[in-house]
C-alpha cells in the first residue's frame, strides 16, 4: 500500500502570462522581465495542499490496514500450507492452495481499487489547490511586471528545460508565501520525514 501513496506527477509546458503582459503597465515598455517557478512544489509546499494531504492520507488508513490484514491472512495460509502440506491429501492441498489463490487476487483487487480512488482524489486536491496556486501566481506576477513566468520544475518531460536561472528570478517562495497568506490556512504540525505524492496533472491554463 506504500507503493499507492507514491504517485507520479508530469507537468506541461511553462507558463506563459500573456495577461499580465497586456494588462501590466510595468509590462507594457522596456525589455521583457522573466521569472522562474517550481509550480509543482509552489502547489505542494501551500499550507492547504499539506494540510488537505494530511487529511486523505488519515482518511486511507483504514484501507492500508485492511489490506494488511488480508496480507497477513495469506501469509499464514501459505505458512500452514508449507508445513502440513506433506500430511494432507491431494484434493486438501489442492483446495488450500486454490483458497490462497482467491485470497490473493481478491486482495490485488482490493489494492488496485483504493490506488485508483486514491490517485482520483489526489488529482481533486491538487487540482482544487492549483488552480488557486495559479490565481496567485498570476496576480503577483502582474504586480511585479513580469511579461514571462517559466516553470522550472525539475521533473518536466515536454516543457523546454531551464538551464539557467539567476536566483533574483525564482518566485517559488514567494507566491507559496503570498497564497499562504490570502488562504488563511496555518502551517500544519510537523510530520515524519516523508516525500508528499503529487498527482498527474497539468498546472492550469492561463486565462
Amino acid at each position: 500500500m506504500k507503493r499507492s501513496l507514491a504517485i507520479l506527477v508530469t507537468l506541461a509546458s511553462g507558463l506563459v502570462l500573456s495577461a499580465a503582459a497586456q494588462t501590466s503597465p510595468a509590462a507594457s515598455a522596456g525589455p521583457a522581465k522573466v521569472a522562474v517557478i517550481a509550480f509543482q512544489a509552489a502547489v505542494g509546499q501551500t499550507n492547504e495542499f499539506q494540510r488537505n494531504f494530511a487529511d486523505l492520507q488519515k482518511k486511507y488508513e483504514p484501507k492500508r490496514a485492511q489490506l494488511k490484514t488480508m496480507a497477513d491472512d495469506i501469509d499464514t495460509l501459505e505458512k500452514q500450507l508449507q508445513t502440513q502440506g506433506d500430511k494432507l491429501s491431494d484434493a486438501e492441498r489442492a483446495s488450500r492452495a486454490k483458497t490462497i489463490d482467491d485470497k490473493k487476487k481478491q486482495a490485488q483487487r482490493f489494492a488496485e481499487d483504493a490506488q485508483n480512488d486514491l490517485t482520483s482524489e489526489m488529482q481533486e486536491v491538487y487540482n482544487g489547490v492549483a488552480s488557486k496556486v495559479y490565481d496567485v501566481l498570476a496576480s503577483y506576477a502582474q504586480q511585479q511586471g513580469f511579461t514571462l513566468v517559466v516553470d522550472g520544475s525539475s521533473n518536466q518531460q515536454q516543457a523546454p528545460v531551464v538551464l539557467y536561472a539567476s536566483p533574483s528570478t525564482d518566485i517559488t517562495k514567494a507566491v507559496i508565501d503570498a497564497y499562504n497568506l490570502k488562504s488563511g490556512v496555518p502551517a500544519p504540525p510537523p510530520q515524519p520525514a516523508a516525500a508528499a505524492p503529487k498527482p498527474a496533472v497539468k498546472p492550469p491554463a492561463a486565462q
